[in-house]
């Protein structure tokens, strides 16, 4: 027997919570007129995306800091190597942000909402960004040749 096309396959998760959480989470349900089911998989569907928030933020205050060391000491910022980085991209799409993100090239900070590139890979992995000044540059180094 064939499943109706419009069934949904959901899996059900079970934890095991203290009991005061379990209060918590039924009042919160209950106030925003939801069901523990739907309040418990949208506050797990937003938490991946923040925590990706945070991994880019911080990514970006790490790089910040490197530099500004480097301007104050007088030291040379090491080079990241870039070339393993954008090896495998076939293309480049502009979209808006819905992360925060840094460009691959200058270092830019791209907050959410922003408009920038993303890389398309050939293989699984992080697709990296760019500002659109650096898309403008790539754009016209093609130009030039």
């Amino acid at each position: 027997m064939v499943p109706p096309e419009n069934s949904k396959k959901e899996r059900v998760i079970h934890a095991r919570i203290p009991e005061s959480l379990d209060d918590e989470v039924k009042r919160r349900a209950t106030d925003l007129g939801l069901s523990v089911s739907n309040l418990v998989r949208n506050v797990l569907q937003h938490a991946f995306g923040l925590v990706e928030d945070v991994v880019h933020d911080s990514a970006a205050i790490a790089r910040a800091a490197r530099d500004a060391k480097a301007a104050v000491t007088g030291a040379p910022v090491a080079e990241r190597p870039r070339a393993a980085a954008t090896a495998h991209v076939l293309g480049w799409q502009e979209a808006v942000l819905n992360v925060n993100a840094v460009c691959d090239i200058c270092n830019a900070m791209l907050a959410k909402g922003s408009r920038a590139g993303i890389g398309i890979l050939d293989r699984a992995g992080p697709p990296p960004f760019r500002c659109t000044a650096c898309l403008k540059e790539l754009h016209h180094a093609d130009d030039d040749h």
